[in-house]
């Protein structure tokens, strides 16, 4: 439900209200407040910016969260500078939406991956948008990083899901991609000490509305520098046509590296949207800085990319009364704010130990510093799934 106006009459029925200022983590609090049923408000929305009150992308979001929910209230003030929101019941199904322009897919898919499990029917999702983009994770890197992690909370990946059926590029999009997963009564602790050794590297580079040899050109340059350092390289390309090939061009790749344990790390480049009043993007540069950013992710090391790492603090959050242990790279300043927003609505905290970088054969002190989390799980238990 979504209304205008003052937010005062609905503050005065909820008496568990979270108070937060600033646009700063919006989807955070969001995802939160759904799981953990704590209504939050959130005031002074960029009230000192020329263009006050809440973007176009955040209200679309928030419509998104309505159509995943059953019974949650929304409420916005005039300006947009306010926000109220009450979340109601998760109930999943199939869901389609058509997400704003301005932000790529990945930034509501990210919001769909952290509430999926917990939803009373399975999540059948067809979001429609820019599907690669500079500003937001692609639902390449998305598809690579989540199912691994995913298949150890949910004991199988069965009925999981990440397809793209059409490319859209930034500005125009024109893209649509399909998510299922499955939920759970309730999600199996993580035990993830172990990141193993690099076996292979994959990936995809993606072409739209433009020459095939371009893609060609990325995989060159990418493969360039990645066999170096192993030899086991397979990069294919994905030229899109026709109708699947959304409505602005544009290029791009992504690159996923597996380890002996399963362990995925990620890179991607996208080119320049069209129309930015910028130069064009040159294809070799792009294959060469996806590689670059997959080999610092590898250097970074830990048992989970920095792309999920903020999701797997979340799920080891909600897991029965039993300790995880997920050993991962330096924390992102994203997931960092995670924790303590978890502090918040479910007066949860991590214990953190930073494992020193030492020169020997102990493979989790290759590269940067290492960092171990262990958190006991609060016992959330998804009460409209009546099995396990």
């Amino acid at each position: 439900m979504f209304a205008c106006g003052h937010v005062q009459t609905t503050m005065a029925e909820v008496s568990d209200v979270l108070k937060f200022d600033g646009s700063n983590y919006l989807r955070q609090r969001l995802i939160l407040s759904t799981l953990s049923g704590k209504a939050v408000k959130v005031k002074n929305i960029r009230s000192r910016s020329d263009d006050p009150g809440l973007k176009e992308f955040e209200v679309n979001l928030v419509r998104l969260l309505d159509k995943v929910t059953n019974g949650s209230t929304v409420e916005v003030n005039e300006t947009g500078t306010s926000l109220f929101y009450q979340p109601g019941l998760l109930f999943g199904g199939h869901v389609e939406h058509e997400c704003c322009k301005a932000r790529g897919i990945g930034y509501y898919l990210e919001v769909l991956i952290a509430l999926a499990p917990f939803c009373k029917k399975p999540l059948n999702a067809v979001l429609k948008g820019v599907t690669n983009c500079a500003t937001d994770v692609s639902v390449d890197v998305l598809h690579n990083v989540a199912r691994p992690i995913l298949r150890r909370f949910l004991g199988t990946d069965e009925g999981l899901e990440f397809s793209i059926t059409k490319r859209g590029m930034a500005p125009g999009g024109g893209g649509e991609i399909f998510f299922k997963c499955p939920v759970r009564k309730q999600l199996k602790p993580l035990q993830l000490e172990e990141p193993g050794k690099i076996k292979r590297v994959r990936g995809v580079v993606y072409a739209v509305r433009v020459s095939p040899a371009i893609a060609n050109r990325i995989v060159e340059s990418a493969k360039g520098i990645i066999l170096k350092f192993l030899p086991d390289v397979y990069i294919h390309t994905d030229h899109c046509t026709g109708t699947k090939s959304g409505k602005s061009p544009g290029f791009g790749i992504a690159l996923y590296a597996e380890t002996t344990s399963g362990v995925v790390y990620t890179g991607e480049m996208v080119s320049r949207a069209a129309g930015a009043n910028l130069p064009p993007s040159v294809p070799e540069d792009i294959g060469r800085e996806a590689a670059y950013r997959l080999l610092e992710e590898v250097y970074r090391g830990g048992c989970v990319d920095s792309v999920f790492q903020s999701h797997t603090t979340l799920f080891m959050a909600l897991t029965p009364k039993d300790v995880s242990v997920c050993i991962t790279g330096p924390l992102s300043p994203y997931a960092i704010q995670f924790l303590r927003h978890m502090k918040e609505f479910f007066n949860l905290a991590f214990k953190l130990d930073v494992i020193e970088t030492i020169d020997n054969e102990d493979e989790l002190n290759v590269g940067s510093k290492k960092v171990k989390l262990t958190c006991v799980g609060v016992g959330f238990t998804n009460l409209s799934k009546r099995v396990a």
